[in-house]
């Protein structure tokens, strides 16, 4: 709205021409996001605190973790409304890229918040069943993939309708420009085509993948969304480098017009994130809860598969790949010896994996701060593939 307003008063007042530059709107939008979330949370708590709307804790979880049974959880919706406004503020709205990350971050938030209602009302941790959950993840991440493939490789939505046009008359059959291709970081001339349904498959998996990702890991205080702020502010970056027709020639990267102004976006998603941390911070005055964790995660999702950085989202996620790769594994080891021997066995001492740390003796601001340490390194590897090719 205030981008829209200041190139309407650029056309007689030259200084306004500076809001056009997607720098400053980035960090404007950064500022005002950080603003909504410090002045709005107290009051958000207060109001999840008197709507009883308290966490439930898991009764096979850590025992430290009873006492925090009654925090206000659903917080993430303080952080989901701080993006929407500042989005709404600073962006360009009328890039479909901007439209296409926020209806699918909120998508997975309006999924998360049933499912946090659940668990508020019910009193069941479990809340949502897991396959009503992951059902609706596939339907907003399906929808999502198959937008998105066609529209990374058009300049705008007339020219994307046109090519999953000319998809369904070859009989569903086609192939993608380059731009599309799966790019190997690290490697000049390195990309692999995926054609149009290996983009979807793609596209779904990192969608519904990162959102599962995230909400795994948001099980401490502080754990998950310093981790997102990072991720979400890189992300920014590489949409900044891939939305301009010059960084983009020089870095080696495919030009996705319009895939820039996602910079705003993420700088929202860190400014917001970074005002929640203050309430979130230990001791927690209030959870994320799926509300916040399913979307960001879907976010970070999105936006990578915009700027074609899949693998490199990977890279920087690491605590989040990491945790869901202990629950994984918990999981199937548990299963197949119960099956072989009779009895179920761990291969850690309790998943996620920052519950086995816990286990072992840390204490959980230990966990919590070593992990943002470890995410901040894979950030910065992540980074170095702007320049490392």
């Amino acid at each position: 709205m205030l981008h829209a307003l200041a190139e309407w008063l650029s056309q007689d007042i030259r200084a306004f021409n500076v809001f056009g530059y997607i720098t400053l709107r980035a960090v404007l939008a950064a500022l005002t996001a950080l603003a909504i979330s410090l002045l709005a949370g107290p009051a958000v708590i207060r109001k999840l605190t008197s709507y009883k709307i308290g966490q439930s804790v898991r009764a096979d979880g850590p025992q430290s973790h009873l006492a925090k049974a009654g925090t206000p959880t659903m917080g993430g919706a303080l952080v989901l409304i701080a993006i929407l406004i500042t989005t709404l503020l600073w962006a360009d709205l009328g890039n479909r890229f901007v439209w296409a990350v926020l209806v699918v971050t909120f998508g997975f938030g309006v999924i998360g918040w049933v499912d946090d209602y659940r668990k508020v009302v019910h009193g069941n941790p479990k809340g949502l069943p897991a396959r009503s959950k992951f059902l609706w993840q596939s339907l907003v991440g399906l929808a999502a993939a198959i937008y998105l493939a066609f529209a990374v490789s058009a300049q705008g939505n007339a020219q994307a309708l046109d090519l999953f046009l000319a998809w369904a008359r070859t009989g569903f059959d086609m192939n993608l420009p380059p731009k599309a291709d799966l790019i190997v970081p690290f490697f000049k001339n390195v990309a692999y085509p995926l054609g149009v349904w290996g983009f979807i498959v793609l596209t779904y998996l990192v969608i519904v993948g990162s959102s599962n990702a995230v909400n795994l890991t948001d099980g401490l205080d502080g754990l998950a969304i310093m981790p997102a702020v990072m991720v979400g502010a890189a992300l920014g970056i590489f949409a900044y480098v891939v939305g301009n027709s010059v960084y983009s020639r020089y870095l080696l990267f495919p030009y996705i017009p319009g895939a820039g102004e996602l910079l705003v976006f993420c700088a929202a998603l860190a400014g917001a994130g970074l005002g929640f941390l203050w309430f979130n911070a230990y001791p927690a005055e209030v959870f994320m809860g799926d509300v916040g964790a399913l979307a960001l995660g879907a976010a970070l999702g999105t936006v990578a598969v915009i700027v074609r950085q899949e693998v490199v989202l990977f890279i920087m996620g690491g605590v989040f790949v990491a945790e869901t790769l202990s629950v994984m594994a918990q999981v199937a080891w548990f299963k197949y010896t119960k099956r072989r021997y009779g009895e179920g066995r761990r291969i850690l001492r309790m998943a996620p994996l920052h519950h086995h740390f816990e286990q072992e003796g840390w204490k959980e601001t230990q966990v919590v701060v070593r992990f943002w340490i470890v995410s901040m390194m894979l950030v910065l590897f992540g980074l170095s593939t702007l320049k490392l090719r």
